[in-house]
């Protein structure tokens, strides 16, 4: 229809509103998602910067429904009343107005009236107006009957009593002057006006509504913002150019969104800094999230998705399951380090240890998701990014969770992480408020009493463990 009617009907203006609830609470109550307004006091170079954008945005690929809000060509017919006319003949302009709008509208402009049922004591709107099919052309307008207004007040009694004096001096009585044509009494114009006056901000506007079709919505805002910077040096002084309706929306959310996922992988970081006592530690674990960033993007351009808050939601979800399954491994990796092995030993091991727990919580995470990323069902369409994002992301995020992870650890991670006893060993001796003077090292550690030493502790079975117990064992005795 958007093709057909304006080819059929190239006169006529067509645009299609919003019809289901949920893209009438995005546009905020405006007919169209994307609101570019023109905004200034020089109404008619403001009208004519308009125009030229509404031209240009018709351009843009993916657009549709273009046009301009405010009508201010408007077809008038207006009529001047020539009151020395009026006023001889004892009439005035409010008489040939109310007369014309009786005609035209019914007396409920004029003088409204109402009747009462007494049956249920409800009110009802009585009117009369002339038929329209009466008055089909202009001349037939002109033929209209001026009356005098039978309405009192203080204005329309001086105006009657002046009006009185007038016909009485003239040696005509009131009471005898006859009905006058319209077409005695006016000058009929065509003019055109403006059908409808906006404004924001106290200024006028003028508002230039298009809607998408086949395209999204971030490409055609888009191409949109460059239609208006181009348009922006024929601007008069005082003038300005803005893009609002949904747009403004979708862009705060997505300023907000993306802002969000930055600090919240900063502040992962530093709560990782603050568990392992190590910034690199957290660094490595945080060498998964690349692939995860990699892996919503893939799923995103496979399944033709755009980017969307619910995919934005899905990717923050994604990368909180990456970082925890990255924990798991580099946790199990310093464990081995601890233990004797080597930094690719160590990394061998986690990887292979930790494959299925992190796998089963990938596939498990990747399963719960799978009908919501078909999007089945009324409304489904709208999550269906979300666990799209998700499947995506942790696809490709535990892989690099088994596979790059544990190559970043071995390359990075070449010396082993610090045991509570060295760090202990480390600080230095807290001084006393005693007077009395603190016992040498070799008060507090006798020669014939072992100092204790941590050893790095090194696998070993049943008959290993019984033979250390005996050797314990002789040393106490």
């Amino acid at each position: 229809m958007r093709i057909d009617l304006p080819r059929r009907f190239p006169q006529c203006t067509f645009y299609f509103e919003p019809a289901d609830i949920t893209s009438q609470i995005l546009n905020f109550g405006l007919p169209a998602p994307i609101d570019v307004q023109v905004v200034g006091l020089n109404r008619q170079a403001n009208l004519l910067v308009a125009k030229k954008l509404r031209n240009e945005m018709a351009k843009v690929p993916g657009i549709a429904d273009v046009h301009l809000q405010q009508i201010t060509d408007r077809p008038d017919l207006r009529l001047n009343v020539d009151r020395i006319m009026a006023s001889e003949l004892g009439l005035t302009q409010q008489d040939v107005s109310g007369s014309v709008l009786v005609s035209l509208s019914s007396t409920s402009q004029v003088s409204p009236n109402f009747w009462v049922n007494p049956d249920n004591r409800v009110n009802y709107r009585v009117a009369v107006q002339t038929p329209e099919y009466r008055i089909h052309s202009i001349d037939t307008l002109l033929t209209t009957p001026i009356i005098r207004s039978q309405t009192t007040g203080s204005t329309q009694t001086t105006t009657s009593t002046a009006a009185s004096s007038t016909t009485a001096a003239m040696g005509m009585g009131a009471a005898a002057l006859p009905p006058q044509l319209l077409s005695n009494l006016v000058d009929l114009r065509r003019t055109v006006s403006a059908a409808n006056i906006n404004h924001y901000n106290v200024q006028p506007v003028f508002d230039v509504y298009a809607n998408v079709q086949g395209r999204d919505l971030a490409a055609v805002a888009s191409d949109v913002e460059r239609a208006i910077d181009a348009a922006q040096p024929s601007l008069p002084r005082g003038a300005s150019v803005a893009m609002r309706g949904q747009v403004e929306t979708m862009n705060s959310s997505f300023t907000g969104l993306a802002t969000g996922l930055v600090f919240a992988l900063l502040l992962v970081y530093l709560l990782m800094v603050v568990n392992f006592q190590s910034w690199l530690d957290p660094f490595i674990i945080l060498t998964a999230l690349p692939g995860a960033l990699a892996g919503i993007a893939w799923v995103l351009y496979v399944t033709q998705t755009t980017l969307s808050v619910p995919a934005l939601m899905g990717a923050i979800m994604c990368i909180g399951v990456a970082t925890s399954n990255s924990i798991l491994m580099v946790t199990f990796a310093n464990d081995q380090r601890r233990d004797g092995a080597n930094a690719l030993e160590a990394a061998l091991a986690a990887g292979a240890t930790r494959l299925r727990p992190v796998m089963m919580t990938a596939l498990a995470m990747v399963i719960g998701m799978l009908p919501m990323s078909l999007g089945l069902g009324e409304g489904g369409e709208q999550n269906a990014p979300l666990g799209r994002a998700v499947i995506g992301g942790l696809l490709v995020a535990t892989v690099f969770t088994l596979v790059f992870v544990p190559v970043m650890y071995s390359v990075l991670r070449r010396t082993a992480p610090r045991t509570l006893v060295e760090e202990a060993e480390d600080e230095p001796p807290v001084a006393t408020a005693s007077a009395t003077q603190s016992p040498s090292s070799a008060e507090r550690f006798p020669v014939d009493t072992p100092r204790m030493r941590h050893e790095p502790r090194r696998p070993f079975n049943n008959e290993q463990r019984d033979s250390e117990e005996r050797d314990h064992e002789h040393r106490q005795s």
